[in-house]
């Protein structure tokens, strides 16, 4: 008998990513120059940009997204109240709260601080000559009222179907304690609970076996129609934005993780990769959301009853990648426009970013306004942020890898310090990897 070795997920990855970017060049060198150009098919002649980037990498894309976006809602929601209803000390949410937002809030602090020195050192904007009359719109910023009163659902099944995750998490931790305070019936209601987990993060696994070609449309799309020439003129700015984000996932967060923890950071670096695959071809923490979930539990060896509560809020306050972005951002900007910010300014800067990961999580468009509260706070021209949007799309893909791996390093500190922690899964090269590949075969016998 003969069997076939079948490739990892990673590699299946990160070969439809490999191809979706080959395509992706290819199509931008054949669609170069030409007006338009078509192809024959079934008698008809079809514009090929419109057939294939248009269509079928588009269209393939966006069904990929929207399948893991259509996870997102009732995973967290279910796992959430499984993870609180399992709790047996109700003021363990207490300090779970604490420590969450507490290690997002030090991390966010650290990312921004390293960016504006590495920006200091690297003086990207100095020398460029850009349109200084850009103009750019920004949503306003909520007030810090507005924000607490935004947090609790007045309907939560509007909630739910908008998709604001704060307001979820505080229905769901409701729910949950209130289960857990209901006796027989409660105890009823939670076996349910954890039967549609265990249902969901089974479509979790089916859809990663998709991924491969999910990534490879997403791919496909974007490197076709990505402008390099406005990547070349913000080459400097790009670079020293690239270089903290990687710093920070594989430097920083590793430090933290062995300092706080005596886990060893390769292992956890190993384990992350298909969930930062994932994000950096999704460029969405919601989207990666499920992916996340399955591989701090299976994986990392972090009980449910921790990863519920801590990887729904780091998708929606994490923003350490957004605080990197920032930081070069405001120096760059700051250099281009020829103002001298003081260290008074600085300081400014790495509070308003740091409380603005928190005051804005939640808002559509919450980059934009952060970077348009930290450039009013120093009295930089908010216009600036056109001066750099040209090449946020591909830095997006690279914040976002950054902003799980954190995600999943604060929960696994965080399940440490409480008891809820499986060494044995983390150590095991092959926890979680069984149910990586799903036989579809079986399923019609």
């Amino acid at each position: 008998m003969t069997t076939t070795k079948k490739l990892s997920l990673t590699a299946r990855i990160v070969l439809g990513m490999t191809a979706g970017i080959a395509v992706g060049f290819f199509f931008q060198w054949l669609l170069a120059g030409a007006d338009e150009r078509h192809l024959t098919l079934l008698g008809m002649s079809l514009p090929l940009k419109a057939f294939f980037v248009d269509g079928i990498f588009h269209v393939g894309g966006e069904i990929f997204i929207a399948s893991l976006k259509m996870l997102v809602v009732p995973l967290v929601f279910v796992s959430l109240v499984c993870g609180t209803c399992s709790l047996s000390d109700t003021s363990k949410l207490g300090r779970l709260g604490g420590k969450s937002i507490g290690l997002y809030i030090l991390t966010t602090a650290l990312a921004i601080s390293l960016a504006i020195g590495a920006a200091l050192l690297a003086s990207p904007g100095n020398g460029v000559e850009m349109q200084s009359d850009a103009t750019f719109d920004v949503s306003s910023a909520p007030t810090l009222a507005q924000v607490f009163i935004n947090i609790f659902p007045s309907n939560p099944i509007q909630s739910m179907a908008s998709g604001n995750m704060l307001q979820i998490i505080v229905f769901a931790v409701l729910f949950g304690l209130a289960v857990a305070l209901s006796g027989q019936a409660g105890e009823r209601i939670a076996a349910l609970f954890n039967d549609f987990n265990e249902i969901i993060m089974k479509l979790v696994t089916l859809l990663m076996n998709l991924a491969p070609y999910g990534v490879f449309f997403l791919m496909a799309k974007l490197f076709t129609t990505l402008g390099f020439e406005t990547i070349a003129s913000l080459l400097k700015y790009f670079l020293v934005v690239l270089f903290v984000l990687l710093f920070h996932g594989l430097a920083v967060y590793p430090t933290l993780l062995k300092t706080l923890t005596g886990l060893n950071p390769l292992i956890f670096l190993r384990k992350m990769r298909d969930a930062a695959l994932f994000a950096f071809s999704t460029s969405s923490s919601n989207a990666t959301l499920p992916v996340t979930m399955e591989t701090v539990n299976k994986k990392l060896g972090v009980n449910n009853s921790i990863s519920s509560f801590t990887v729904p809020l780091g998708a929606t306050i994490n923003m350490d990648g957004t605080a990197i972005m920032q930081g070069v951002a405001t120096v760059f900007i700051a250099q281009v426009f020829g103002v001298d910010l003081s260290l008074t300014d600085y300081l400014m800067v790495i509070l308003t970013a740091t409380l603005a990961s928190i005051g804005t999580a939640g808002v559509p468009g919450v980059g934009l306004i952060m970077l348009a509260m930290v450039l009013q706070q120093v009295g930089l021209p908010v216009e600036g942020i056109a001066l750099i949007i040209g090449v946020d799309r591909l830095l997006d893909m690279t914040r976002t890898s950054v902003n799980i791996t954190g995600d999943a390093m604060v929960s696994v500190i965080v399940a440490k310090s409480e008891g809820e922690f499986d060494q044995k899964v983390f150590n095991d090269p092959r926890a979680g990897l069984k149910e990586e590949t799903i036989d579809f075969h079986h399923l019609r016998d």
